[in-house]
C-alpha cells in the first residue's frame, strides 16, 4: 500500500494545478472583447440615434404648438378600456343620426348593409334598411339598366353622382367620405365629437368667406360645413333624449365602428389570448416542476466493475 502511494505521488496524480492569474483567466475566456474603436463606434452611433430621435419629437411637438386647431379633449368612452367593447346601442342610435343628418352630404361607400347585421340591426332590419333604398342595376336581357329595392350586399348611396357634383353643391368643398374618417383623423372620435359640437362665433381678427363657418378644431378654423346637430334635430327610436352632445356622441361612435369593425373581434382575440397563453404557463410550470424533477435532480456515478 505504501509503495503504491509512493508512486502515485512521484508521477504528480494527486498535486493540485497551480492557480491562473487574472491575465491568463481572460486569456482563457471565449468572450469577445471589445477594443476602444469599437466602443466608441457604437457610443457615437447611439448618440446620433437618440439625438435624431428627440429632434423629430421636438419638431413634431413645435409643428403641434404652432398650429392655429385646438387640440380635442380626451373623453371618457365607454369602449376606450383594453377589452371594452362598442355601445351597440349608441351605433344603433349614431347610424339613425347619419341616415337622417350626415348622408345628405356625407357618402359612406365601404360600407355596405350586411355589415349591420349582428351589430346594430337584426338580418330582418338590414334587409328592411336597404330596401328603402333604389339601386340603378343591369344591363337586363335587352340592354337595358333598370331600378330595383336594395339588397344587404349593396353599399350606402352616395348622395352625388361624382366629386364634381358634390362641389358644385358646396361651394367648392368636398365633403369627405364617412366610412374611415375616424381613423383617417388625429384624434380619432375625441376630434368628431368636438368637431360637431364646437361652433362659434368667430373671433374678432377672423374673416371667414361666405359659406364658411368658424370651429376652432377645425384646421385654420374656417370650415365650409354649418353646424348640422341641434338638440331635438331628430327623434330616437329607442326615446333617448337627442341632445345635441347625445347625437355627437352616438355618431362618432357609429363612425368608430365604420371605422375599425373588427374592434370588438381583436379584444375577443386578446380575452382568449391571455386565457390560453395562462393556461400553457401554468401546465409547462408543472412538467418543468415535476416531470424534470427527476432529470435535475438525478446523480450518475461510475462504479467500476469487479474483478
Amino acid at each position: 500500500m505504501a509503495a503504491t502511494l509512493g508512486r502515485i505521488c512521484g508521477s504528480k496524480l494527486l498535486k493540485s494545478a497551480p492557480a491562473l492569474n487574472l491575465q491568463q483567466a481572460n486569456n482563457l475566456s471565449t468572450t469577445k472583447t471589445w477594443t476602444n474603436g469599437q466602443k466608441k463606434l457604437f457610443a457615437t452611433i447611439g448618440a446620433l440615434t437618440g439625438g435624431v430621435g428627440a429632434l423629430i419629437y421636438a419638431l413634431e411637438q413645435s409643428v403641434e404648438a404652432s398650429g392655429t386647431e385646438v387640440h380635442p379633449p380626451k373623453m371618457p368612452w365607454s369602449h376606450s378600456g383594453i377589452i371594452a367593447s362598442l355601445d351597440h346601442t349608441s351605433v344603433r342610435r349614431g347610424y339613425e343620426v347619419y341616415k337622417q343628418v350626415c348622408s345628405a352630404c356625407h357618402s359612406m361607400q365601404y360600407i355596405a348593409y350586411r355589415n349591420l347585421i349582428g351589430v346594430s340591426h337584426t338580418e330582418a332590419e338590414a334587409k328592411a334598411e336597404a330596401a328603402a333604398i333604389t339601386v340603378k342595376d343591369g344591363p337586363d336581357d335587352s340592354g337595358e339598366y333598370f331600378n330595383r329595392p336594395g339588397k344587404l350586399s349593396d353599399y350606402f348611396p352616395s348622395p352625388y353622382p361624382n366629386e364634381e357634383a358634390a362641389r358644385a353643391a358646396n361651394n367648392g368643398a368636398y365633403p369627405p367620405d364617412l366610412s374611415y374618417i375616424v381613423s383617417a383623423r388625429k384624434g380619432g372620435e375625441d376630434y368628431i365629437f368636438s368637431l360637431l359640437t364646437g361652433y362659434f362665433d368667430a373671433p374678432a381678427g377672423v374673416a371667414l368667406r361666405d359659406g364658411q363657418y368658424y370651429n376652432p378644431y377645425f384646421p385654420g378654423g374656417a370650415i365650409s360645413m354649418a353646424q348640422v346637430l341641434y338638440n331635438e334635430v331628430i327623434e330616437y327610436e329607442d326615446g333617448t333624449p337627442p341632445t345635441a352632445s347625445q347625437l355627437a356622441k352616438d355618431v362618432s361612435t357609429f363612425l368608430k365602428w365604420t371605422s375599425e369593425p373588427e374592434h370588438d373581434v381583436r379584444k375577443q382575440m386578446l380575452i382568449k389570448t391571455v386565457g390560453l397563453m395562462t393556461i400553457l404557463t401554468i401546465l409547462a410550470y408543472y412538467i418543468k416542476r415535476h416531470k424534470w424533477s427527476t432529470l435535475k435532480s438525478r446523480k450518475i456515478f461510475f462504479v467500476p466493475k469487479k474483478d
